[in-house]
Formats: C-alpha cells, structure tokens, sequence
C-alpha cells in the first residue's frame, strides 16, 4: 500500500466512523411515528411508554432498560412495548437480545409492517445486513409504499457501502413523503460517509429548518460543521431549543465524535504521505492538519481525549 493510499484510508474511516452510528441509527424512526416533549425529574427520569430515547444519556437509558423490560415481561406480545425495548437494548448495545426480542414480536405480528421494519433495523444492528433489506423488503408494498421503509433500506444500504442506491431510495422516500427532516438527515449523512461535507450540511440545514425536526437532527447538522472546524457554531447548533440536560447530552456527543476526527487527523498527519496529500481537498477538511488544531484551539475548555474507533 502507499503512503497515499494510506492516508485516503485513514480519511475515509475518519468518515465512516463519525456518520455510521447516525446512519444506523436512523432505522429506529420506524419503529415510531411519534414523538413527544421529554419529562425530566431530577437526575434520572422516571420512564413512561412514550418519553423519546433519543434524547437520553447512559443512566436514562439503563434506568429505560429496566422499567420498559418488566413491562415486556408483562406483555410480550404487545407490539409497542416489544418495539420500544427493542430500541433501547440496541441503543445500550445488546444488539442480540433486541433481535431475539424482536423475532418473537415478528411472529406475534408477521404482518405488520412497523414490526417488520422494526425487525429489520434489530437485524442491522446484530449485522445481519442483507437479511435486514430482505425484510424491509418484504414489508413495503408497492402499491403503497411506506416512506419509513424507504428511508430504513437507505439506512442499511448506507451500511452496506452502496452509496448511490441509498440516495436513490432516500429520494424515493422524499417523493412519497416531501421534506421529510428524518429523511433528509439521512441523506446528509450519507455524503459524510463518502466525505462530501458540503453536501451533507446542505441537507442538513434543510432538514433542520424543518418544523418537525428533532434533536437528532440538530446533533448530525452539529457535527457536520464540527467536522468542518466551525466549532462554536457546532456547539451553538448543538445545545439550540433544548433543555440543560439535553444541551449537555447533544455536547458531549459532539465532543466525543471530534475528539475521534482529531484523532485520526494526527493520525493521517504522522503517515509519510506528500505535502500536497495533506492540504484540505474540496470538501475534506475533516482529515487535515488544519482541522486537527482547530479541534485544539477552538473547543476551548470543551477538549477531549481522542479516541480511535476501529469499527
């Protein structure tokens, strides 16, 4: 391998690594259609059927664990109930038992397309990628198509490294569901998985501006101008229209995402690679020298220990 090459490779994993738990992720949004205000008491919320995941740090999602579990131990074939647990076991990383869960919820309900979907995203997160779009496959009907189910496959076709093919499907679920900000997300995601940064922020501050955008939303379009160096204006997307506890959560996944992007640009700056490879290249700057001491100089007091992912 050359050192050229080698310092493409570092770039290109540098991408992959800060967009793949986002575009993963995004598969969940078809386990729910709706979302509501999150209720927080004191440090640790107590948890209803409906408070939203997604905005929860580690300990919420333990304690969300625990109360949504013995509720799946009550009802085990209750589809919101099976679907919600299985979110969370994936969101805390026990991919395998969401899919166990999940399968028992597919027999219950084998017609049902939220199940399937959901199934589908429980079979992406063990990694059972092709077996994921066999079933969101098999539950999109063609007559009436499910934009959810669209946007699911573009996830896992994401995954898969096709890039083109999960535009094509995003596009698809924007034709049957126009301006959708979950959808749109995605596909900015999907141009930072391929280093296209500036695409990527188009999409996302189209999808931001949405009324219904999310948090999660906010948070991509955040790191997306991280990756860029634009730092206080990361941290200020980051911690908008949210409350303290959600600002410092939507922050520390920031830091956390830039610390690896600093990483992997001392990384790719101590490979022996030619001068000329080192200088920020259309939209690329995420992997340069030059981002790598913004990291250092524009997070302030927000700085990090840099973590490499290997995944």
């Amino acid at each position: 391998m050359t050192a050229a090459r080698g310092h493409r490779l570092l770039t290109t994993n540098l991408f992959r690594a800060t967009a793949m738990a986002a575009i993963a992720l995004s598969v969940a949004s078809c386990a729910t259609t709706s979302r509501q205000d999150p209720t927080t008491t004191g440090s640790i919320p107590p948890v209803s059927a409906s408070a939203p995941l997604d905005t929860m740090d580690s300990a919420q999602l333990a304690n969300a664990e625990r109360s949504i579990g013995a509720a799946y131990v009550k009802s085990p074939k209750d589809k919101d109930i099976g679907m919600r647990y299985a979110t969370v076991l994936g969101m805390n990383g026990k991919n395998g038992q969401a899919l166990a869960v999940m399968q028992q919820v597919a027999i219950a309900h084998p017609s049902d397309r939220d199940v399937l979907a959901a199934y589908g995203k429980a079979q992406a997160g063990a990694g059972q990628l092709q077996q994921a779009l066999d079933t969101i496959d098999r539950a999109q009907t063609p007559d009436h198509p499910d934009w959810r189910l669209y946007s699911a496959k573009g996830a896992v076709l994401d995954q898969l490294g096709r890039a083109d093919d999960a535009r094509a499907t995003y596009r698809m679920a924007l034709e049957a569901q126009p301006n959708e900000p979950s959808v749109l997300s995605n596909l900015g995601m999907s141009y930072v998985l391929t280093g296209d940064l500036k695409t990527a922020e188009t999409y996302l501050r189209n999808a931001a501006k949405q009324p219904t955008a999310d948090s999660r939303v906010r948070q991509n379009l955040a790191l997306v101008v991280g990756l860029q160096g634009r730092f206080p204006e990361a941290i200020q997307i980051a911690r908008s229209e949210l409350s303290p506890q959600q600002a410092d959560a939507n922050v520390a996944y920031l830091r956390n995402m830039l610390a690896q992007q600093n990483s992997w640009s001392k990384l790719a700056d101590k490979s022996p690679a030619p001068a000329a490879s080192r200088q920020p290249s259309n939209n690329a700057t995420a992997a340069t020298g030059k981002s790598a001491s913004a990291a250092g100089s524009g997070l302030g007091d927000m700085a990090m220990r840099p973590s490499v992912s290997t995944n």
